[in-house]
Protein backbone atom coordinates (compact mmCIF):
# COMPACT_ATOMS: atom_id res chain seq x y z
CA UNK A 1 0.00 0.00 0.00
CA UNK A 2 3.05 2.15 1.02
CA UNK A 3 4.66 1.88 -2.56
CA UNK A 4 1.63 2.66 -4.29
CA UNK A 5 0.86 5.68 -2.38
CA UNK A 6 4.74 6.60 -3.59
CA UNK A 7 3.96 5.75 -7.16
CA UNK A 8 0.54 8.21 -7.13
CA UNK A 9 3.00 11.03 -5.02
CA UNK A 10 5.34 10.39 -8.18
CA UNK A 11 2.98 10.62 -10.85
CA UNK A 12 1.24 13.50 -9.40
CA UNK A 13 4.23 15.25 -9.19
CA UNK A 14 5.21 14.42 -12.93
CA UNK A 15 2.00 15.77 -13.78
CA UNK A 16 1.99 18.85 -12.23
CA UNK A 17 5.72 19.68 -13.32
CA UNK A 18 4.48 18.94 -16.96
CA UNK A 19 2.04 21.31 -16.46
CA UNK A 20 3.98 23.96 -14.77
CA UNK A 21 6.02 23.64 -17.91
CA UNK A 22 3.36 23.65 -20.73
CA UNK A 23 1.90 26.95 -18.95
CA UNK A 24 5.19 28.36 -19.06
CA UNK A 25 5.72 27.32 -22.55
CA UNK A 26 2.25 29.19 -23.17
CA UNK A 27 3.09 32.25 -21.31
CA UNK A 28 6.40 32.41 -23.38
CA UNK A 29 4.68 32.36 -26.89
CA UNK A 30 2.36 34.65 -25.77
CA UNK A 31 5.06 37.32 -24.51
CA UNK A 32 6.99 36.77 -28.07
CA UNK A 33 3.73 37.27 -29.99
CA UNK A 34 2.99 40.37 -28.52
CA UNK A 35 3.99 43.85 -30.61
CA UNK A 36 6.65 45.61 -29.05
CA UNK A 37 6.49 49.75 -29.76
CA UNK A 38 9.81 51.86 -29.15
CA UNK A 39 8.61 55.64 -27.93
CA UNK A 40 11.09 57.90 -27.92
CA UNK A 41 10.31 61.61 -26.59
CA UNK A 42 12.59 64.50 -26.73
CA UNK A 43 15.15 66.02 -23.57
CA UNK A 44 15.15 69.70 -24.56
CA UNK A 45 13.46 71.60 -22.37
CA UNK A 46 14.30 75.47 -22.95
CA UNK A 47 11.74 76.81 -25.14
CA UNK A 48 14.60 79.23 -27.72
CA UNK A 49 16.08 81.61 -26.23
CA UNK A 50 12.27 83.02 -25.01
CA UNK A 51 12.96 81.84 -21.23
CA UNK A 52 10.40 79.46 -21.07
CA UNK A 53 9.96 75.61 -20.87
CA UNK A 54 8.96 73.25 -23.06
CA UNK A 55 9.45 69.20 -23.50
CA UNK A 56 6.84 66.87 -25.04
CA UNK A 57 3.06 67.57 -25.13
CA UNK A 58 1.10 65.23 -22.94
CA UNK A 59 -1.58 64.07 -24.64
CA UNK A 60 0.56 63.46 -27.81
CA UNK A 61 2.40 60.73 -25.48
CA UNK A 62 -0.93 59.21 -23.32
CA UNK A 63 -3.10 59.19 -26.07
CA UNK A 64 -1.49 56.55 -28.64
CA UNK A 65 0.13 54.90 -24.94
CA UNK A 66 -2.51 53.77 -23.72
CA UNK A 67 -4.61 53.44 -27.45
CA UNK A 68 -1.55 50.66 -27.70
CA UNK A 69 -0.99 49.42 -24.36
CA UNK A 70 -4.88 48.46 -24.22
CA UNK A 71 -4.39 46.96 -27.26
CA UNK A 72 -2.29 44.57 -25.61
CA UNK A 73 1.11 46.69 -27.44
CA UNK A 74 4.52 46.23 -25.33
CA UNK A 75 5.91 49.89 -24.94
CA UNK A 76 9.36 51.06 -23.89
CA UNK A 77 10.50 54.47 -23.15
CA UNK A 78 13.59 56.00 -24.15
CA UNK A 79 14.83 59.67 -24.77
CA UNK A 80 18.30 61.21 -25.67
CA UNK A 81 19.52 61.78 -22.10
CA UNK A 82 17.44 58.86 -20.80
CA UNK A 83 15.65 59.77 -17.32
CA UNK A 84 12.78 61.96 -17.04
CA UNK A 85 11.67 63.61 -19.85
CA UNK A 86 10.80 67.19 -19.18
CA UNK A 87 7.20 68.08 -19.78
CA UNK A 88 5.88 70.75 -21.83
CA UNK A 89 3.90 72.77 -18.52
CA UNK A 90 1.60 74.66 -21.15
CA UNK A 91 0.44 70.89 -22.40
CA UNK A 92 -0.53 70.56 -18.17
CA UNK A 93 -3.25 73.32 -18.58
CA UNK A 94 -6.83 72.46 -17.91
CA UNK A 95 -7.84 73.49 -21.60
CA UNK A 96 -5.31 70.83 -22.82
CA UNK A 97 -6.90 68.07 -21.03
CA UNK A 98 -8.04 64.54 -22.51
CA UNK A 99 -9.79 61.73 -21.01
CA UNK A 100 -5.73 59.87 -21.91
CA UNK A 101 -4.04 62.97 -20.18
CA UNK A 102 -6.20 62.74 -17.38
CA UNK A 103 -5.49 58.96 -17.20
CA UNK A 104 -1.65 59.53 -17.16
CA UNK A 105 -2.01 62.36 -14.47
CA UNK A 106 -3.65 59.35 -12.21
CA UNK A 107 -1.68 56.36 -13.88
CA UNK A 108 1.60 56.49 -10.85
CA UNK A 109 2.99 52.94 -12.54
CA UNK A 110 3.35 54.91 -16.21
CA UNK A 111 4.92 58.00 -14.41
CA UNK A 112 7.53 55.91 -13.14
CA UNK A 113 8.50 54.52 -16.45
CA UNK A 114 8.01 57.83 -17.67
CA UNK A 115 10.94 58.86 -15.13
CA UNK A 116 13.14 56.42 -16.08
CA UNK A 117 13.47 56.01 -19.81
CA UNK A 118 16.12 54.56 -21.60
CA UNK A 119 19.14 56.43 -22.83
CA UNK A 120 19.30 55.88 -26.68
CA UNK A 121 22.69 54.96 -27.20
CA UNK A 122 21.68 52.02 -25.03
CA UNK A 123 18.67 51.04 -27.39
CA UNK A 124 18.58 48.62 -30.02
CA UNK A 125 16.14 48.44 -33.21
CA UNK A 126 15.92 44.40 -33.70
CA UNK A 127 14.04 44.65 -30.03
CA UNK A 128 11.09 46.15 -31.72
CA UNK A 129 9.01 46.22 -34.12
CA UNK A 130 8.22 49.79 -34.42
CA UNK A 131 9.27 53.33 -33.53
CA UNK A 132 6.64 56.16 -32.07
CA UNK A 133 7.77 59.93 -31.95
CA UNK A 134 5.69 61.81 -29.27
CA UNK A 135 5.66 65.77 -30.07
CA UNK A 136 5.88 68.68 -28.40
CA UNK A 137 8.41 71.68 -29.76
CA UNK A 138 11.18 69.96 -27.77
CA UNK A 139 12.28 67.20 -30.84
CA UNK A 140 12.89 70.46 -32.82
CA UNK A 141 15.90 71.55 -30.90
CA UNK A 142 17.27 67.79 -30.05
CA UNK A 143 15.95 64.83 -32.16
CA UNK A 144 16.14 66.57 -34.90
CA UNK A 145 19.59 66.61 -35.02
CA UNK A 146 20.27 63.51 -32.61
CA UNK A 147 22.67 61.40 -34.46
CA UNK A 148 21.70 58.11 -32.30
CA UNK A 149 17.67 58.71 -33.22
CA UNK A 150 19.07 59.52 -36.91
CA UNK A 151 21.00 56.01 -37.01
CA UNK A 152 17.88 54.67 -35.29
CA UNK A 153 15.30 55.70 -37.67
CA UNK A 154 17.13 54.89 -40.24
CA UNK A 155 17.68 51.16 -39.16
CA UNK A 156 14.00 51.00 -38.29
CA UNK A 157 13.53 51.62 -42.09
CA UNK A 158 15.69 50.03 -43.35
CA UNK A 159 14.45 46.91 -41.16
CA UNK A 160 11.29 47.37 -42.81
CA UNK A 161 9.75 48.61 -39.69
CA UNK A 162 7.44 51.55 -39.14
CA UNK A 163 8.33 55.05 -38.00
CA UNK A 164 5.60 57.00 -36.72
CA UNK A 165 5.48 60.68 -35.57
CA UNK A 166 3.33 63.64 -34.34
CA UNK A 167 2.68 67.15 -34.31
CA UNK A 168 6.27 68.15 -34.32
CA UNK A 169 8.27 64.85 -34.13
CA UNK A 170 8.52 64.73 -37.60
CA UNK A 171 10.93 67.16 -37.34
CA UNK A 172 13.25 63.86 -36.68
CA UNK A 173 12.97 63.60 -40.56
CA UNK A 174 15.08 66.91 -40.86
CA UNK A 175 18.59 64.82 -41.24
CA UNK A 176 17.52 60.96 -41.80
CA UNK A 177 18.38 59.97 -45.25
CA UNK A 178 17.44 56.80 -47.68
CA UNK A 179 20.36 54.29 -48.33
CA UNK A 180 20.70 56.68 -51.26
CA UNK A 181 21.39 59.54 -49.58
CA UNK A 182 18.43 61.37 -50.48
CA UNK A 183 16.15 62.50 -47.87
CA UNK A 184 13.77 59.67 -45.78
CA UNK A 185 10.67 61.30 -46.94
CA UNK A 186 11.29 62.44 -50.30
CA UNK A 187 8.61 61.74 -52.20
CA UNK A 188 6.44 60.61 -49.52
CA UNK A 189 2.96 61.55 -48.36
CA UNK A 190 3.76 63.35 -44.54
CA UNK A 191 2.01 65.77 -42.18
CA UNK A 192 3.21 67.80 -39.46
CA UNK A 193 2.82 70.93 -37.38
CA UNK A 194 1.27 73.65 -40.13
CA UNK A 195 2.69 76.92 -40.55
CA UNK A 196 -0.87 78.22 -39.44
CA UNK A 197 -0.49 76.37 -36.29
CA UNK A 198 2.68 77.67 -35.14
CA UNK A 199 1.79 80.81 -36.12
CA UNK A 200 -1.45 80.63 -33.99
CA UNK A 201 0.58 79.99 -31.19
CA UNK A 202 3.18 82.61 -31.42
CA UNK A 203 6.39 80.83 -32.04
CA UNK A 204 6.91 81.25 -35.84
CA UNK A 205 9.71 83.00 -34.77
CA UNK A 206 11.13 81.35 -31.87
CA UNK A 207 11.01 77.55 -33.32
CA UNK A 208 14.37 76.59 -35.47
CA UNK A 209 12.61 75.68 -38.29
CA UNK A 210 9.17 75.08 -39.36
CA UNK A 211 8.21 71.26 -39.50
CA UNK A 212 5.71 72.12 -42.63
CA UNK A 213 8.37 73.99 -44.43
CA UNK A 214 11.93 71.47 -43.53
CA UNK A 215 9.48 68.71 -45.19
CA UNK A 216 8.35 70.21 -48.07
CA UNK A 217 12.04 71.06 -48.78
CA UNK A 218 12.76 67.31 -47.80
CA UNK A 219 11.05 66.38 -50.98
CA UNK A 220 8.29 65.43 -48.46
CA UNK A 221 4.71 65.83 -49.99
CA UNK A 222 2.97 67.45 -47.58
CA UNK A 223 -0.82 67.80 -46.80
CA UNK A 224 -3.00 69.03 -43.59
CA UNK A 225 -6.63 69.34 -42.83
CA UNK A 226 -7.97 72.86 -41.25
CA UNK A 227 -5.76 73.96 -38.10
CA UNK A 228 -6.33 71.93 -35.14
CA UNK A 229 -8.66 68.90 -36.66
CA UNK A 230 -7.11 65.31 -36.33
CA UNK A 231 -5.12 64.34 -39.59
CA UNK A 232 -2.93 61.21 -39.89
CA UNK A 233 -1.67 59.67 -42.83
CA UNK A 234 0.99 56.50 -43.85
CA UNK A 235 2.89 56.28 -47.11
CA UNK A 236 4.53 52.97 -46.55
CA UNK A 237 6.26 52.80 -43.39
CA UNK A 238 6.17 56.26 -42.52
CA UNK A 239 3.34 57.58 -40.40
CA UNK A 240 2.77 61.03 -39.22
CA UNK A 241 0.20 63.56 -37.68
CA UNK A 242 -0.42 66.90 -37.75
CA UNK A 243 -1.20 68.48 -34.15
CA UNK A 244 -2.03 66.96 -30.51
CA UNK A 245 -5.72 65.92 -32.14
CA UNK A 246 -3.89 63.48 -34.44
CA UNK A 247 -1.98 61.42 -31.80
CA UNK A 248 -4.34 58.53 -31.52
CA UNK A 249 -5.16 58.17 -35.52
CA UNK A 250 -1.08 58.11 -35.81
CA UNK A 251 -1.08 55.14 -33.33
CA UNK A 252 -4.13 53.51 -35.09
CA UNK A 253 -2.49 53.41 -37.87
CA UNK A 254 0.66 52.57 -36.81
CA UNK A 255 -1.13 49.17 -35.05
CA UNK A 256 -2.52 48.78 -38.48
CA UNK A 257 0.76 48.58 -39.73
CA UNK A 258 1.91 46.24 -37.42
CA UNK A 259 -1.08 43.29 -37.70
Amino acid sequence: MKSVMNILVIVITMVACETDKSSTKQTIKKEDSMKKVLFVLTSHSKLGDTGEKTGFWVEEFAAPYYFLKDKGVVITLASPEGGQPPIDPKSKDESAQTPATKRFIQDEETQKLLANTMPLAKVDQADYDAVFYPGGHGPLWDLSENPNSIKLIESFYNNNKPVAAVCHAPAIFKSTKNTDGTPLVNGKKVTGFSNTEEEAVGLTDVVPFLVENMLKDNGGIYSKADDWNSYAIKDGLLITGQNPASSEKVAALLLEELK
